[in-house]
């Protein structure tokens, strides 16, 4: 589904911190066989998020690349034992973290000896209830004219709804992300979570067509990325 749409890396959560403990908390290890055996059958690498610096070992392991959630951008043990892994990073920005706080956070990374970073504006904390958080396109612009690194964008958690992933999408590309992450799923309704910020397959074909769009039309080349959460 994701592949035929045009994605070009997967992001699976076999750990899921959560803000409740009740909730989902993901599948932990066995998840990260299931996820192997879905590259497998695909030929998809994929990133799935690390949330404990004694996990990197076995997660490093198995993922061809290692995420750092919002909630642990600032866990500086975990970012340095990523680190030390040897695996590219997706380093997302903290829901209440400057962009030299996100930019220090890589620099943990970075001074381990890993440069194969990329960095993931998820949208902010404010006081707008109207999306779970408020994305701050402008970050995008700040962080390229300030670091050499990659940035790409999830509208999905910055909205927490489907009608504004594909709005959100285009307003990324169209500032000069390099890429997108998009939560996609055939069943919303009966995801264990994020279901109403995922979009279906045929939901995800026409993002990636109009986003491919946009460069010719704002003046810039091609290079981004589509990453589908499945």
């Amino acid at each position: 589904m994701a592949k035929s749409a045009g994605a070009t890396i997967l992001r699976g959560g076999a750990f899921k911190p959560r803000t409740s403990p009740y909730a989902f908390q993901g599948l932990g290890l066995p998840g990260l066989e299931i996820l192997a055996d879905v590259r497998e059958a695909t030929g998809m690498p994929f990133v799935t998020e690390v949330v404990d610096a004694r996990d990197v070992p076995a997660v490093a392991e198995h993922a061809d690349m290692l995420q750092i959630g919002t909630r642990n951008m600032a866990n500086f043990g975990l970012l340095q034992a990523v680190g030390d892994a040897g695996k590219p990073v997706l380093l997302k920005r903290g829901m209440t973290a400057t962009v030299e706080e996100w930019l220090m956070a890589a620099e943990y990374i970075a001074q381990r000896g890993n440069l194969d970073i990329v960095l993931c504006e998820r949208g902010i904390r404010t006081f707008e209830p109207a999306t779970r958080n408020t994305l701050d396109i402008s970050a995008v612009p700040v962080v390229q004219i300030t670091s050499h690194l990659p940035v790409i964008v999830d509208p999905s958690h910055a909205a927490g709804r489907k009608d504004l992933v594909v709005p959100l999408s285009r307003a990324a590309i169209a500032v000069g992300a390099d890429g997108i992450i998009v939560d996609v799923h055939p069943s919303p309704e009966t995801a264990l979570c994020d279901g109403p910020q995922a979009l279906l397959g045929s939901e995800l074909r026409e993002l990636a067509q109009a986003v491919r769009r946009l460069p010719a039309v704002v003046g810039r080349v091609d290079s981004s990325t589509l990453i589908s959460r499945s």
